[in-house]
Formats: C-alpha cells, sequence, structure tokens
C-alpha cells in the first residue's frame, strides 16, 4: 500500500481534530483510498495538556521547523494561524518541496497570491478547503464541481460566531454585549472577538472565494466590511415587522466588468432560506448559470467539523502526488494566464434597498423634513412606521426604500443628521431582496 507522512504544525484544537481524524479513521480512510496516511511528526510547545489522544513515541515536538526540515514528511499541515509565523512556515516548507494544507483564511486573503506562486514555482500543492465555511465543501464545488458555470452571485452567512449572536438577540432579545458574552461562554468567540464581530473573518473567506469564482487575483484590501456590534434589539423587532431578520452577510455579484464584494449586516426577507440559518452554523448560496441556485450549509466550527475539511484536502493532495496527478488543478480554480484584475465596485456605486431608524423630536413637520431630504438626493420611500417607543426625548421614525445608491444614501444621511429634530446617529442596514430564495 502507497504511505504519505504527514507533519501537523500546530495542535490546538482543529489540529488536534485532524490528528483523531487520522489516528481514529486510519482504516477507512484506507479503504476509500487505498493510501496510507501516517501522522510522522506533531509540532506543538504545549506538551502538558491532555488532548486525549495517543501518539507514537517521539512523534510529539516543540519545534516545527523540524517538520520543514524533515525528508520523510511529504506533506506539512498548518494549523497555528495567524499571519507572521505561518507565512514563515508555509513558503519554508514549499521551498523543501512539501505540500501544504491550511484553514489559515486571514493568511490567504492578505498574502495568498504570493504563496499560490510560490507553490506553483516549487512544483507543489497548496489546500485550504478548510479556510472557508468550516466543513462546507464550497472551494472544491467552486473548483471543480461548478467549472463550466458563470457564476452571478454567491451570498453566505461565513462566521459562526456572529450569527451565533444575532440569532441570541434576535430569539431572547437580549443586547450586543449579553450575546457576545454567551458566545464567549459557549466557545464560539475569542476573548478578543473584533476579527469575527466586525466582519474582518467573512471579508477573508469572501476574498478567496471571490478569485474562485472569477478568476481574479485574491483581492481583500477592497472589500467594504462593516460589523455587528450596532445591531440592537429594537432594530431586529422593527425588521421583524417588516418581515425580515438580520443577518452578517457576505456579498458578491458580478456586474460585466466589475464585482460586488461587501461585507455588512443586512435585513434579508423571513422567507429566504439564509434566514432559517442559525446559531454557529454557516452557509452560501451560490447562483450559476447553468446549475441555477446552490445552497450550502454546515458547521462553520468546530473541532471535528473543521478537521474533515483539512483530510480532505490532505486526502486529495495525497491522491495526487501518488498517482501522478500534481498540479491538476490551479490554486484558485483558473489558469495563471487566465487570471485578470477584475476591480471590486466602490461601495459607493453599490444599488440596493435600505432601513433607516431616526430618532427624532415628536414635533410637526419632522416626517417632512427627512422625506424632504431624501426627495432632493433621489431616494424614494417604499414604507414608513413612526411608533410610540420613546427613548428618552425621541421616538423613532422607521423607513424602508426602494432601489437606491449608497453614494445618494450617505449624502442624504449627512444631511439629515444635520437636522436639529434629529436627535443621535441614524441606522442605516441594508436590504437584500435580490438575492435568492432556495
Amino acid at each position: 500500500m502507497r504511505a504519505i507522512h504527514l507533519g501537523l504544525m500546530g495542535c490546538g484544537t482543529v489540529g488536534t481534530g485532524v490528528a483523531r481524524l487520522l489516528l481514529e479513521k486510519q482504516a477507512l480512510i484506507q479503504a476509500r483510498t487505498g493510501i496510507a496516511l501516517i501522522l510522522r511528526r506533531v509540532a506543538d510547545p504545549d506538551h502538558e495538556r491532555d488532548r486525549g489522544i495517543a501518539f507514537a513515541p517521539d512523534t510529539f515536538i516543540r519545534d516545527a521547523r523540524q517538520i520543514i526540515d524533515d525528508p520523510g514528511v511529504d506533506v506539512v499541515i498548518e494549523m497555528i494561524g495567524g499571519e507572521t509565523i505561518a507565512k514563515e512556515l508555509i513558503l519554508a516548507a514549499i521551498k523543501k518541496g512539501k505540500h501544504v494544507v491550511t484553514a489559515n483564511k486571514a493568511l490567504l486573503a492578505t498574502q495568498g497570491n504570493a504563496i499560490f506562486q510560490a507553490a506553483v514555482d516549487a512544483g507543489v500543492e497548496v489546500a485550504y478547503e478548510a479556510s472557508v465555511g468550516g466543513c462546507i465543501p464550497i472551494i472544491k464545488s467552486l473548483r471543480e464541481a461548478l467549472v463550466a458555470n458563470d457564476i452571478g452571485a454567491m451570498v453566505g452567512i461565513l462566521n459562526g460566531t456572529s450569527n451565533y449572536i444575532l440569532t441570541k438577540i434576535t430569539e431572547e432579545g437580549i443586547d450586543f454585549e449579553s450575546a457576545l458574552g454567551q458566545a464567549q461562554a459557549n466557545g464560539f468567540a475569542e476573548a478578543d472577538p473584533t476579527l469575527d464581530v466586525e466582519g474582518i473573518d467573512a471579508a477573508h473567506k469572501l476574498a478567496i472565494i471571490t478569485a474562485l469564482a472569477y478568476g481574479m487575483p485574491i483581492n481583500f484590501k477592497d472589500i467594504y466590511i462593516e460589523g455587528i456590534s450596532k445591531i440592537t434589539p429594537l432594530d431586529i423587532q422593527f425588521a421583524r415587522d417588516f418581515g425580515y431578520c438580520i443577518k452578517l452577510l457576505a456579498v458578491c455579484k458580478y456586474h460585466g466588468g466589475r464585482v460586488e464584494a461587501r461585507v455588512h449586516p443586512a435585513m434579508i426577507p423571513e422567507g429566504n432560506i439564509l434566514s432559517s440559518v442559525i446559531g454557529a452554523l454557516n452557509a452560501v448560496t451560490v447562483s450559476g448559470h447553468a446549475v441555477g441556485d446552490l445552497f450550502f450549509s454546515g458547521q462553520g466550527v468546530g473541532m471535528l467539523p473543521t478537521a474533515s475539511a483539512v483530510l480532505s484536502d490532505i486526502v486529495d493532495i495525497a491522491r495526487n502526488k501518488c498517482f501522478g496527478g500534481v498540479g491538476r488543478l490551479p490554486h484558485t480554480a483558473f489558469q495563471p494566464d487566465a487570471v485578470q484584475a477584475i476591480p471590486i465596485m466602490p461601495m459607493t456605486d453599490i444599488i440596493t434597498h435600505y432601513y433607516f431608524r431616526f430618532a427624532v423630536h415628536d414635533r410637526p413637520g419632522v416626517l417632512a423634513a427627512i422625506s424632504g431630504i431624501l426627495g432632493k438626493n433621489g431616494i424614494s420611500i417604499k414604507s414608513v412606521q413612526q411608533k410610540g417607543r420613546k427613548t428618552g426625548d425621541y421616538v423613532p421614525i422607521v423607513m424602508l426604500t426602494h432601489h437606491a445608491r449608497e453614494a445618494d444614501v450617505q449624502s442624504a444621511l449627512r444631511q439629515i443628521d444635520t437636522l436639529d429634530v434629529v436627535g443621535p446617529e441614524p441606522v442605516l442596514i441594508r436590504i437584500e431582496d435580490d438575492i435568492q430564495t432556495a
């Protein structure tokens, strides 16, 4: 039987899951692949923590560079994370002619173009299925299953932490800080949750799948990013009144030479399939011209779901190496000479529907003043609610708009904010009525 020797760098939560699957499901993997995957080395500075795994003698080491320098290691599995030491180790492994598997979406979103080029130059592969959507096979689908499809749009819930928090606010009526505390207590949020709740993690993932869908270099820096920390139970209740729920969405759409790529809270119709994605689940909808609308959903976080995606990459590389298929798939789904620098649209050019909530003094003429400014900026009002949920000296006015351009909306809000009858900063939440429903 053919054998592939593996070196695992980082044995935290996901790394431990990878080791468990490799050791506990060895017979199943061999039965399906005809290849023995041998965990030759595991590097982690923490030797004291009980991981519930009986490693073979001398397997566990402290210095990851020993894995890279070991000529017996065929594939390096990077589970360290971050954008510094992980990058150095991955590039060093590539230089040594070793294949790499990683789940490091932050690194790939910012340095992926250089890493993939280094791998091409060295004749090795970098696999990264677990970097987007946990156990959801979205990368494999874009690189292989949808190869003959023009991708019109992809819309996803790509961060389980934010989805868990919004689910708690929606179901329990608690505020953001309380919901975040529950997420941290249940292990769904880090002590510093910034990457998750401010939309950065979802944008990392969106940058990767946008490149795969449209044959463009990975472009994280031009993605518009907005998080969920300002979402309140009041806005979630108003959304319900209008028949919507609020999710942190990652949106990309193709516009013939330009691409939308944005991450922000959005209201979606309660009948939309993404509205049913609750808790820490991830989901992605993909619209292909040949297949129509597809829906992928699954666990976006967790030891074994993420480890399962890592194992699929390991097996792909093992098969390619054993059966002479190394390099058969380009890293970002398109042949290098077909990759084009497609620009990401400025957020000011985006056209969608909008939800506004204004805190105003309860005086005659307030609604007319706000409506007049919106009208002068070409923004048409679809619906208005003025309810008596008084907060201090203010009452809320809530409006939904027809299609409007982001630049016009921002201009109008700046003007409205100067009115002496308007209180704290107006709330804006974009509405995605046009995404697929099934």
